[in-house]
């Protein structure tokens, strides 16, 4: 399984919005991030993508819930939701705030 997950980066979708515009874009890093929490390196992880973490949770949680027809409408998932958006933008103007492109 090590070996499969330390050769998954040669799979990872470019960015169109870096290739247009040589900027990251608020989502740069995710994919790389998700790729070391698999392999279980969760510093790494968050290094590569503070978000990456809050955004699987929110996901994970407003799929279930869909799936088990429960309350779309909770207050506690739109938390996540807006929690989760929150950490993205703060990321983003961070990074760009800082010159920690990728």
């Amino acid at each position: 399984m090590s070996y499969i997950l330390g050769k998954a980066d040669i799979f990872l979708i470019p960015c169109p919005f870096k290739y247009l515009t040589h900027l990251d874009c608020p989502g740069c890093g995710f994919q790389r991030s998700v790729l070391a929490l698999f392999q279980g390196n969760f510093l790494e992880s968050f290094q590569l993508y503070p978000p990456a973490i809050p955004f699987l949770l929110s996901a994970i949680a407003g799929i279930s819930v869909s799936i088990l027809k429960k309350n779309t409408e909770s207050k506690l998932l739109k938390i996540m939701y807006f929690t989760t958006g929150a950490i993205v933008v703060i990321n983003y103007v961070y990074k760009i705030a800082t010159h920690q492109l990728h």
